[in-house]
Parts: C-alpha cells; sequence; structure tokens
C-alpha cells in the first residue's frame, strides 16, 4: 500500500475478529490515548475487544488479566498519566511453558490480534510469541487443551506495535509515545529554577533519564539555553572538566548569572567511563568555588497528564495499529507503527529492533559517529544545532564548508502579524547563527512600522541570551502590510544595506512577503532573498503543515480543557461548550478535540446544518443516560455566523434539560499566552538555521529576481520545504485567510469515531506501509 491509497473503513466491516492490546514495561504518557484509540476503533470495525492487564504476566496468569473492553471502559482516561491497564515486567513469558499458558489463554477468548504498547523489548517479545504460534498450538492440541476446529480457526497470529518510551530510543520514529510530556515536565522544571538561579548566580545541573539515549539531554539543552550537556551517544572528551570550566568562567565573565547544565542518566566519557551528576558537582565545587546544586527529575519526567502531542500521536497509531492488523493476511509481516514527520508509517518491527541494538553495539565498540548516524539525522541535527548555538563568541574568523573566509553579509529580522510562542527562539537561532557565520544581523522592531520609522539595532550575541523559553516577540510585531508605504521601505532596506530578510511571523507575514516580491519591478531595492517562517497559532499559513506557536496554543487549550472538566468532577451531567481562536481555521478546534477527547468540534471547512446540531445533542443525551457524566463540545470562532457559541450553548441546555446541565467558556487570548513548548522551541531554533543557510545561498546566487528567491519555509508532510510564495498563492483561499487544503482535515473522521458517531473512516496518504530501505528517510522533528 502506498501513500497516495484511499482507505474507507466502514463501521461493523470487521466483525467477529479477537483483538487484544496490552501495556509492557515501563509506563509512559500517552499510553491511555493508545489504549482509548484502540479499544474504540477496534469495536467501531466489529472486532471484539479485550484488555490484558499487567502485560505479558497478565497474558500468562489469565482469567481476570483479560477482560473483554466496552466503549466506556475507556472513557475518560485521556487526560491521564500511566496506563490504566497496568504493566509490569514478567520473567515467565521469557519461558516458552510462560508462552504456552498464554496462547491457551488468548485460544481460549478467540484472541489472535494483538496490540503491543512497549519497548524494544516487549515488542521482541511479541514477535517472539508470534513465531512459535504454530508450535504452541500444536502442543496445545498434543495435550488436549484446545480442539481440531480452535487449531484450525486460530492458525495465524497478528502483531502490531507501538512504541511507548519517555527516552526515545527506537529507531525508526521520530517520537515515541510519551517523550514529548517528558520533554514538558523536564522544561518545567528547568523553567522553574531559572528564576531563582538568577536571584543567586547559580550553577544547576539537572539529571534526566536516558540510561542508553541522551535524546532528552540533547533536545532539553537545545530548547533552554543549557551551557553543557553530556550524554552516551557522543561522550564528553577526556578533558571534559577542563572545557566545562573554562565555559563556565567565560560566561560569567559575560554577565550570565546563572548556568544550566544537563546530565543524561547515562552520560560517559570517551572511555566510557561515567559522568554523574554528583561528578559535575565536585568538579565545578573544586575548581571554581561556585553556588551548585543537584536536581534529579527521576519519575517525574513519567508522571502528570499527557501533552496534546502525545494524546494525537496515541489516537493517531492506535486507530493505525488497529486498521494493520484488520488488513493483515497469513504472509503480512509483524509491523511497528511510527511516526515519520507529519506521517504515521507501518515500519518492519524486527528491522527497527535490530537498528535500535546496533546502536548499543556502536557505542559498545566506541563508534560514537555510528552511534549519533543510526540514532537518525534528527537526533544528529540537534546535537550539531546545540553546539553551535552554546559556543559563547563566534570565531574571529568565519569559514564557509569550502574552507574559504566568509565575507559577512548585512541581513535582517522582523515579525508580522500576532505574537505565537517560538518567535523568540526562532529569533535567536537566527541571530547566533549569523553572527557565528560572521555576518551583521540587524532586528526590525514593531514589523512594517518599524521598518518605515527605522526602528532597526544591530544585535549581538548576548542580546538574545534568555530568549528560547520566553513566549511573545522581544522584538514586537504588529499586524500591518506594506501596503502604500513600500516606497519609505524601500528606502530603509537601502539606507541599512539589508541584503537578506527573514520574516517571523502568521498569514499577515505571508500577505507582507507577497507584496515585498510583487513590489520588485517598481522597487529594485525589494530583490533581495526573502524567506518566511510561519508563526500563527491558528495554523492558517499555506506551503506547511505546521505553524511556529500552534503546538503550544493546542497544549494551553487541552489544559484549560482538562481544568474545566476536572471543574464538574462533584457535579454530575454536564456539558461544556468552549470556543478557540483560529479565525477560519479549525486546526485548534479539531486537533484540541482529539487531544481532549471531545464530542464534537465544529469548524467552518466542514459545513454543519442544525440537523448536524440535533444529532449531536441526541447523541449527548444517550451518552449521559448511559453512564457518562461529562461531554465537551468545541466549537472554532468562526466556525458559523449564525450558529454562534452562545446559540450552541443555549441549544444544549434547552435540550438537555432533565439530563444534563450546560457551561459556555470562551478561552480568548489565553491561548496565545504561555512559555513556548519543547516543539516550538526546538522547530523555531532549527526552522531559522535553515532560513540563514537559504538566504546566504541566495544572496551568493546574485540579483534576487526570480520567483525562488522569495519562499516560505514549511514542515510538508515528511521534510523542510521552501516553497516560492508566487507558487503558493494559487494554494490559498485569500477571504478566508486559509489554505484550501489542510492535512488535518483527514483527521476529523477519528475525532468522531473516537466520539461514538457514525462516520465513514477516511484516510489518504496519512498512513502508508514504509519498506526497509526507506526507514532512513530525512525527519523533521
Amino acid at each position: 500500500m502506498d501513500g497516495t491509497t484511499q482507505k474507507f473503513i466502514e463501521r461493523g466491516s470487521h466483525k467477529g475478529k479477537g483483538l487484544a492490546v496490552f501495556t509492557s514495561g515501563g509506563d509512559s504518557q500517552g499510553m491511555n490515548a493508545a489504549v482509548r484509540s484502540v479499544v474504540r476503533m477496534g469495536i467501531y470495525l466489529g472486532a471484539k475487544v479485550y484488555f490484558i492487564r499487567e502485560g505479558y504476566q497478565g497474558m500468562v496468569d489469565g482469567g481476570d488479566n483479560i477482560e473483554e473492553a466496552n466503549w466506556s471502559s475507556v472513557s475518560s482516561i485521556i487526560h491521564k498519566g500511566g496506563t490504566i491497564i497496568g504493566s509490569a515486567r514478567c520473567m515467565d513469558f521469557k519461558q516458552r511453558e510462560g508462552r504456552l499458558k498464554a496462547a491457551f489463554n488468548l485460544i481460549s477468548r478467540g484472541i489472535t490480534n494483538l496490540v503491543v504498547i512497549g519497548g524494544d523489548g516487549s515488542l521482541t517479545g511479541a514477535n517472539l510469541f508470534r513465531q512459535e504460534w504454530s508450535s504452541l498450538l500444536d502442543e496445545l492440541l498434543k495435550t488436549n487443551k484446545i480442539t481440531k476446529d480452535q487449531r484450525e480457526k486460530y492458525k495465524y497470529l497478528h502483531i502490531a506495535g507501538m512504541v511507548g518510551s519517555i527516552d526515545n530510543d527506537f529507531c525508526g520514529t521520530d517520537m515515541t509515545i510519551g517523550t514529548d510530556s517528558a520533554l514538558h515536565r523536564i522544561i518545567e522544571a528547568i523553567d522553574a529554577i531559572v528564576s531563582t538561579a538568577y536571584s543567586h548566580q547559580r550553577t544547576f545541573i539537572m539529571e534526566v533519564m536516558g540510561r542508553h539515549c541522551g535524546f532528552l539531554a540533547v533536545y532539553t539543552a537545545l530548547c533552554t539555553d543549557a551551557t553543557y550537556s553530556f550524554i552516551c551517544e557522543d561522550p564528553a572528551p577526556l578533558n571534559w572538566d577542563q572545557k566545562l570550566c573554562e565555559k563556565l568562567i567565560e560566561e560569567r565573565k559575560s554577565g550570565q548569572r546563572l548556568n544550566i547544565i544537563i546530565v543524561a542518566e547515562g552520560a560517559i566519557d570517551r572511555e566510557g567511563k561515567p559522568i554523574t551528576a554528583e561528578l559535575v558537582k565536585k568538579v565545578v565545587v573544586d575548581n571554581l568555588q561556585q553556588d551548585t546544586r543537584i536536581t534529579v527529575l527521576g519519575h517525574v519526567q513519567r508522571g502528570g497528564s499527557p501533552s496534546a502531542f502525545d494524546r494525537i500521536l496515541g489516537c493517531r497509531m492506535g486507530a493505525e495499529a488497529v486498521m494493520a492488523l484488520m488488513e493483515a493476511t497469513p504472509e503480512t509481516e509483524p509491523c511497528v507503527v511510527s511516526l515519520d514527520g507529519n506521517q504515521a508509517v507501518r515500519l518492519p518491527l524486527m528491522e527497527c529492533v535490530r537498528r535500535t541494538k546496533a546502536v548499543s553495539q556502536a557505542m559498545a565498540d566506541k563508534n560514537w559517529d555510528l552511534a549519533v548516524q543510526l540514532r537518525g539525522r534528527s537526533f544528529a541535527r540537534n546535537l550539531e544545532t546545540y553546539k553551535m548555538l552554546t559556543r559563547l563568541k563566534p570565531p574571529k574568523e568565519a569559514f564557509d564548508e569550502s574552507g574559504k573566509p566568509v565575507e559577512g553579509y548585512t541581513l535582517a529580522v522582523m515579525h508580522v502579524g500576532a505574537p505565537a510562542c517560538g518567535m523568540n527562539a526562532a529569533v535567536r537561532s537566527f541571530v547566533r547563527n549569523c553572527i557565528y557565520r560572521g555576518d551583521t544581523v540587524l532586528g526590525i522592531h514593531d514589523g512594517i512600522e518599524g521598518l518605515v520609522s527605522g526602528n532597526i539595532v544591530k544585535m549581538e550575541w548576548s542580546d538574545v541570551t534568555g530568549w528560547v523559553a520566553q513566549g511573545g516577540a522581544f522584538l514586537g510585531t504588529k499586524r500591518t502590510l506594506p501596503g502604500d508605504k513600500k516606497k519609505e521601505i524601500a528606502a530603509r532596506l537601502k539606507q541599512f544595506n539589508i541584503q537578506g530578510l527573514l520574516i517571523i511571523g502568521g498569514f499577515e507575514a505571508y500577505q507582507a512577503g507577497l507584496e515585498l516580491y510583487e513590489g520588485r519591478s517598481e522597487y529594485p531595492e525589494f530583490c533581495i532573498p526573502l524567506v518566511i517562517i510561519p508563526s500563527t497559532i491558528s495554523n492558517n499559513v499555506p506551503g506547511t503543515d505546521f505553524s511556529l506557536g500552534a503546538d503550544t496554543a493546542l497544549n494551553e487549550i487541552t489544559e484549560i480543557c482538562d481544568r474545566i472538566r476536572q471543574s464538574a468532577q462533584g457535579t454530575k451531567r454536564r456539558v461544556f461548550v468552549i470556543e478557540t481562536m483560529g479565525g477560519y481555521c479549525g486546526y485548534l478546534a479539531t486537533l484540541a478535540g482529539l487531544a481532549g477527547g471531545a464530542d464534537a468540534a465544529y469548524i467552518y471547512e466542514e459545513k454543519f446544518s442544525i440537523k448536524d446540531l440535533q444529532q449531536d445533542v441526541y447523541h449527548m443525551a444517550s451518552k449521559m443516560t448511559g453512564g457518562i457524566q461529562r461531554g465537551l463540545i468545541l466549537r472554532n470562532e468562526k466556525a458559523n455566523d449564525n450558529y454562534n457559541t452562545d446559540f450552541i450553548y443555549r441549544l444544549y441546555a434547552e435540550e438537555g434539560k432533565g439530563l444534563f446541565t450546560a457551561r459556555m467558556n470562551v478561552l480568548g487570548h489565553m491561548q496565545q499566552g504561555g512559555s513556548p513548548s519543547p516543539f516550538d522551541r526546538n522547530m523555531g531554533t532549527k526552522l531559522a538555521a535553515k532560513c540563514l543557510h537559504w538566504l546566504v545561498e541566495a544572496i551568493q546566487k546574485g540579483p534576487a529576481n526570480t520567483p525562488d528567491s522569495a519562499c516560505l519555509l514549511g514542515v510538508v508532510k515528511r521534510q523542510y520545504k521552501f516553497t516560492p510564495l508566487e507558487e503558493l498563492k494559487a494554494q490559498t483561499n485569500f477571504s478566508q485567510r486559509i489554505a484550501k487544503q489542510q492535512w488535518w482535515m483527514k483527521l476529523r473522521p477519528l475525532l468522531r469515531i473516537l466520539a461514538k458517531h457514525d462516520s465513514i473512516y477516511q484516510e489518504e496518504g496519512l498512513y502508508m506501509t514504509v519498506e526497509q530501505g526507506e526507514i532512513d528517510s530525512d525527519n523533521v522533528i
């Protein structure tokens, strides 16, 4: 099946199949979202779905550990951390006798389809179980435990896996379930520590999880302005103590009041000797006498509510795992459902396990470069970007990739549009990349108005210290477009000798870029390379699947919805109608609906009538009489002029009399606030670095008078893509300020299925089988 295949999955189309889901190994946030999705998608397709409690141990012990699940079994679990069905280490399953018992327990209930949520050990165990399945059934038949009919009916076992691990230590997927939530916990803790560290000029050493994988440490260091990080794939040099002290001294001399040092629990030096938080503290205290504290986050990283990203990831992966099992044939290889860029893909399970084990072998052989390479391009890019951004001083003379001295350019950066989290991270990255290269970088304050008035300043390395963790836009931003100010803009570009321009912002930034591009024939000063980084919580800009700031907004909405539902804990049968931002774009309402377990999400792009609203009210009434206590309805702010939020609230309040009460909330600008999420910090950092590289190449080509010299950089499916603004015009609905095609619309049927609505599940290009040779594809996270 290729990525363009369109799939129609009808309700009840796989009636009678037995399917079970279990979690194994360490728990991680988002597992419950995956379990919920497996159960509801399985029931929707007509399968008989079972929980297996306590992982493989429950499968071996049988009895009440294997329990049939129904729709309400997984209600109100999507926001919970851990796993409601339990997880346990199981020695019995490692023995054939244990696997024989497990096979009998499954056959007794007609289960031949297993969804495994765990790490590489759990997935390897499932594959061994499948390989032995035929011989296990033969043995059970020989001992009269099962009948010949059972032996024939259940002769094939199908396996689909999902990786639940906060360490992100599994090769073949950009992110494992739980990693994003763990990053949220770590970064929340560091942001809190930063404020106290500033007060006392302290050095803080943070130990994060990662015995065999440094992903959390590298990603955290990149998102927090950390001074130094220690991991296992790229060990510290033997004189790390000297280098660390030199770095700390330099930073204090430059006015830095605090230092954060990240230590992965499996960190080592080049000889393989452990580097512990205590050892790092001893080096700092003995050599520098700095006030130093250690914080070991431990299992805090595994706890708490899952992030919006992990909830949606669990929903998507769970649905795809069920679909993989329903479509499986006797020849189908066991698969693991993975995330590749913006696509959920099926990969050969054992090939991914083999590559994961190869990383450990490379580290055991002290082949560090290979270990980093095997982790994937995303890991390598994160590590490379972090190392560049933490150099305190740029080199005295910058060199390009061929070794020639760089003659610095004058580049400028500004915002246009509403503020969004991640803007400051992008500016910081752009400024430091420019300075490190030897360029001059100008910060334009207050967007187009600041450019016209000449509110332009040269930015230095220290000017952007600490920006990565801050929300809003420190450069200032306004929605003003060039309009009739093009002559003044041209004069300023010439006055400051600006050779390349980066605009970070939302739909207005895209429009401003288009106006400047289209004004080139009249104003030669506009013939400079121009690139846009889309940054808006609405995620309504064409040319990208994700805009900077949308992930943070999504987390804010999800967290608020959790609190609102919690407020009704002691109130029976209550429905909440919540209005989200987004203009005419329903991204926030749809994805927050998926992450929050909403019953419905009304948006402009999917037209709805009073009949649809009536059916949703009837569905809510039946849900409430069926024992569910709370309902959640989301509505995009411009979904419909007449069926506004107040109307929908009053409709539910009136029709629900005697069954439930209704409440209404308009979230407003809370969605724009808060600290940037790990995803937005990382994406802003990498997008800006790529934009600089593109600008430099464009300048070196000569006069910018072609369409490909004015582009927007977006995340499109599995890659970063520079798309000419001229090309994007055909993809844009300018009157509603949205893209004509939006990938997330394909998630709408999944939202309705998981909310128990009748729907035909159609997915085009979201899910695809990838052959072994494609596993090394460039990813974007």
